[in-house]
């Protein structure tokens, strides 16, 4: 196994001894280290190669400026805007293969945020004293890894040696696997998306084992907020060949106001880069709450459907569905790629066919009018004479990307 770069970030005038340690253990592995500087409060205990003050630079600053101003909140916040700017920067040029953080609040929020810039799949390991807690803050939906200190970082002692060789050795091998990973997928088949709830699951398993029948390779993103903007991630970063986005149904809580929400630009990725994609309207029959007693008091005379002790759904009315129709008409509008929107006429989720609770066909048929009468003249819109989970839809599906391509 080649050599490989591990970049060490973090606050050298606190943690420098900390990080001199992990440096010395990686560097007794065969790999070399770059140690970047995001100390403010003082001098570095050990030499950096990429100084506090070059990264304080990138933010248009000094070092001294930030030191002057006695604001710790405010250099904290330029190392971090710097430190964006320039990781993803050496990223690109080959700088370094994987990252290693420790620290504290400031530390973890700081280095925490420039790993988020790096494309999924490089290693990102931060050891941390907020990572027994709600950590979505430091991880939202890039893979950092994080790692409890269990003591704070504030000197080297028995226990705090074991965790940070533990950590070093976590980073080296990320980096030794990584290099393996890196040229399989070179030689892996057509990546495609696709999105599904559990009330999609028949349709989304479907298509996936008749797409890999075709020649791709499917990755599957639970559509619960989270999910869905990992996929547009992922999609902006350029890892798909296609969108199979069967599961839409973040908009309803975008648009309602659940607890699911992927953001307003959930379904901007694949028409913004103009990969193909195949867009249906699994689920939009619902909105998402917690448990039953977190359901909304202005909600509460709705029709509601317990899926478990801990999600609440509700139905959308045909006014939602008029808005959240023409909410994703919008999207879709604005590709620049391939898009075809496929209908299925008999019911869009498991519990939305005929003696289910969420049986409603004036909310769908607003639906779909919606979108038919919204969309573009050249986006194709299908209409298939399918339940969501028939196995006609999913072979629909599959079919309509395959005139996507040619």
């Amino acid at each position: 196994m080649s050599a490989r770069t591990i970049l060490l970030l973090g606050t050298l005038d606190t943690k420098g001894h900390e990080y001199g340690y992990v440096r010395e253990l990686i560097e007794a592995r065969g790999h070399r280290t770059l140690v970047a500087d995001l100390g403010v409060l003082g001098d570095p205990l050990i030499a950096p190669d990429v100084t506090a003050d070059d990264i304080a630079r990138a933010d248009g600053t000094d070092l001294a400026t930030l030191r002057a101003s006695g604001d710790r909140g405010q250099a904290v916040a330029a190392m971090q805007r710097g430190a964006c700017r320039l990781v993803p920067a050496w990223y690109a040029e080959g700088r370094f293969d994987g990252v290693l953080g420790l620290g504290g609040g400031g530390g973890t929020t700081m280095v925490t945020a420039a790993m988020r810039t790096l494309p999924v799949g490089v290693p990102k390991v931060m050891v941390s004293t907020m990572a027994s807690g709600n950590t979505a803050p430091y991880v939202d939906v890039k893979d950092v890894t994080l790692m409890y200190s269990v003591v704070d970082i504030a000197g080297l002692n028995p226990l705090s040696r074991r965790i940070l060789a533990n950590a070093a050795g976590a980073i080296c091998g990320m980096v030794e696997t990584a290099a393996g990973a890196d040229s399989q997928a070179a030689a892996s088949r057509p990546l495609i998306a696709a999105t599904m709830f559990g009330v999609t699951t028949p349709c989304v398993t479907a298509v996936r084992e008749l797409m890999e029948a075709a020649g791709y390779d499917v990755t599957v993103f639970h559509a619960t907020g989270s999910g869905g903007r990992a996929m547009e991630g992922l999609i902006d970063d350029g890892y798909f060949a296609g969108v199979l986005d069967v599961t839409t149904t973040e908009w309803c809580d975008e648009v309602v106001g659940g607890v699911l929400t992927a953001g307003p630009t959930r379904l901007s990725a694949a028409g913004r880069r103009g990969v193909p994609q195949v867009v249906s309207v699994g689920a939009l029959d619902m909105v998402n709450f917690g448990a039953f007693e977190s359901v909304p008091a202005q909600f509460r005379d709705r029709t509601l459907y317990r899926h478990n002790a801990t999600v609440t759904l509700m139905r959308t009315t045909p006014d939602e569905c008029v808005a959240i129709g023409r909410r994703i008409a919008e999207q879709l509008n604005a590709a620049t790629g391939p898009t075809a929107l496929v209908l299925p006429l008999k019911g869009v989720s498991a519990i939305d066919a005929p003696g289910q609770p969420f049986h409603d066909p004036d909310a769908d048929a607003a639906l779909f009018d919606t979108l038919r009468a919204s969309v573009d003249p050249r986006i194709r819109v299908i209409d298939v004479d399918a339940h969501i989970n028939d196995a006609a839809f999913a072979q629909a599906l599959a079919a309509v990307f395959a005139a996507l391509q040619r």
